[in-house]
C-alpha cells in the first residue's frame, strides 16, 4: 500500500495555478496546514480530503493516490514465487502475510514453504529450516486441493525429508526418503547420504539404480530433443545432442566388453547419418553408417543385457533391458533407417550392409 496524498496536493494546486495561501482560503484551514500537507509533516482531516478532491474535480482516491494491491491468491501464489526467483527476503514477510489470509489453500502454503524453504537452503539459518518444516507440514491435509501433477504426497514427504536432512536429523531424513521412495524417486539422495556415512557399501544398491535409471531417461530425452529438432528442421542441434549422447556411453563399458547402450548408438549413427544427409553432407552420413555398422557388429558379437555389465552399475533385482528397436543392434539400424522415412539414406544403407 502506499499513497502519494502530499505529492498530489502540491500537483493539483499547481495545476490549477494555486498559491497554498489561496489554497487555504478556499479551505477555511492556516497556510501553514498546507505546507505540512504538502511537505509530509501531516495529513489533513478526512472532510478536508473530501473538500479537496470536489474541489479539484476529483475522486478521493486519485487525490490520495492508493492503489489497491491485487491480493488474489493467484496473484499473491505469483509473487511468492517471484520473491523466491530474485532471492528476495521480503518475501518472508509477504509469506506470513499471505498464510494469515489463506491458512487454507494449498497453493499458499505451499509457495510459502518453498520461499522458506530456499532461503533455509541458501544461509543455512535453523529457524528458516524450522518453519519450512512446519509449513511443508500443513501442506498434507490440502493435497486434495492440488492440481500440479508435479505434486504428490511423495514429493511433499521429499520435501520434509530434505528439510530433516538440512536441520542436522539424518536418520528421519533418511527413513522418510526410503518409505515415500516410488518408482525410486529418492535412490539418488538416498544412495548419496548413505555414501558419505558410517556403512557406505549400503549406497551401492541405490546409486545403481539411480544411475540406470538416469541413463534410461536420458537415452529417451536425447531421442525427444532429436525428434524436436528434425520436426523444426534444426539439423545442427539435432546432430549436437546425438554426438553428445554417443560419445556418453563408451565409458560405462567393463574391460572393452559390448553394453546394451552401443546397441541405442548403433541406432543413433544411423539417425547421426539422417541429420548430415538433411544438411547436405553426404560423406558424413555414409561414415555414420559405417560407424552404426561397426557398433552393431562389435554388440551382436557378444550381446549383453545385462544391467551389472554397465560399469559403475551393480546388480540390480529383477531389472532387464529392453527396447523397441529390433533383436539386434544390426535391427536396431535397420529400425532408425527404416523410420526416416528417407529414400537417399535407405540407399546408402543397403550398400554399406552389403
Amino acid at each position: 500500500m502506499e499513497m502519494t496524498l502530499a505529492e498530489n496536493i502540491r500537483s493539483f494546486r499547481k495545476e490549477r495555478q494555486l498559491t497554498q495561501e489561496q489554497l487555504a482560503e478556499v479551505l477555511g484551514v492556516t497556510t501553514g496546514a498546507v505546507y505540512k500537507w504538502e511537505a509530509k509533516l501531516s495529513l489533513p482531516e478526512l472532510d478536508l480530503i473530501i473538500r479537496m478532491a470536489d474541489f479539484f474535480d476529483t475522486s478521493v482516491d486519485v487525490l490520495l493516490g492508493y492503489e489497491i494491491k491485487d491480493n488474489s491468491m493467484e496473484t499473491t501464489v505469483q509473487r511468492l514465487r517471484e520473491y523466491r526467483r530474485k532471492k528476495d527476503r521480503a518475501g518472508l514477510e509477504e509469506a506470513e502475510k499471505a498464510i494469515k489470509k489463506y491458512p487454507h489453500s494449498f497453493k499458499i502454503v505451499h509457495e510459502c514453504a518453498a520461499i522458506y524453504c530456499a532461503f533455509f537452503y541458501e544461509s543455512d539459518d535453523k529457524k528458516l529450516g524450522v518453519r519450512a518444516l512446519e509449513l511443508t507440514e500443513k501442506t498434507l491435509p490440502l493435497l486434495p486441493q492440488n492440481t500440479d501433477p508435479e505434486i504428490s504426497v511423495e514429493t511433499v514427504y521429499g520435501r520434509i525429508a530434505e528439510i530433516y536432512m538440512g536441520l542436522g536429523e539424518t536418520e528421519k531424513g533418511i527413513e522418510l526418503y526410503k518409505k515415500h521412495n516410488a518408482g525410486g524417486l529418492y535412490n539418488h539422495k538416498i544412495g548419496s547420504f548413505l555414501a558419505d556415512g558410517p556403512a557406505p557399501d549400503e549406497a551401492a544398491p541405490y546409486l545403481s539404480e539411480a544411475l540406470a535409471n538416469c541413463l534410461a531417461v536420458l537415452t529417451s530425452t536425447i531421442f525427444g530433443y532429436v525428434n524436436m529438432f528434425g520436426n523444426r528442421r534444426d539439423y545442427a542441434s539435432a546432430e549436437a545432442i546425438l554426438r553428445w549422447g554417443i560419445d556418453l556411453t563408451p565409458g560405462l563399458r567393463k574391460d572393452g566388453k559390448p553394453i546394451f547402450f552401443d546397441k541405442v548408438n548403433s541406432g543413433a549413427y544411423a539417425a547421426l547419418a539422417l541429420v548430415q544427409l538433411l544438411q547436405g553432407r553426404e560423406d558424413d552420413a555414409r561414415d555414420s553408417l559405417k560407424k552404426a555398422k561397426e557398433l552393431a557388429e562389435f554388440f551382436d558379437a557378444c550381446p549383453s543385457y545385462d544391467e551389472s555389465d554397465i560399469r559403475f552399475v551393480g546388480r540390480i533385482e529383477g531389472a532387464s533391458a529392453h527396447d523397441d528397436l529390433g533383436v539386434s543392434a544390426m535391427d536396431a539400424v535397420d529400425s532408425v533407417v527404416k523410420q526416416g522415412k528417407n529414400e537417399e539414406l535407405t540407399a546408402l544403407w543397403e550398400s554399406i550392409r552389403g
